[in-house]
């Protein structure tokens, strides 16, 4: 249920406003257990994502470090060997 919660910050180009809340609607799903609310719990639901997002983007911004940028693609072809590996 979490697979699309990944590390965003230190990469480079940054975290796009998609991941963010790809990231934030899994993180409210797994709290909730809810993978699609009902629509008495839509909008409680739907706010508590844009929150979610909004609390991610902030801590994003406000995160510093002197490590260099992450590259996508490099992240994603070592995400793969490691699965290759665990999988076969």
């Amino acid at each position: 249920m979490c697979r699309n919660i990944k590390t965003l910050f230190n990469f480079e180009p940054p975290a796009t406003e998609e991941e963010i809340h790809a990231s934030a609607l899994q993180f409210v799903r797994k709290l909730s257990g809810i993978n699609k609310p009902s629509q008495a719990n839509e909008a409680a639901f739907d706010r508590a994502v844009a929150e979610v997002s909004d609390a991610a983007r902030r801590l994003l911004t406000s995160l510093h470090t002197h490590a260099p940028a992450r590259d996508r693609e490099i992240e994603a072809e070592k995400a793969k060997e490691r699965s290759r590996l665990r999988f076969g």
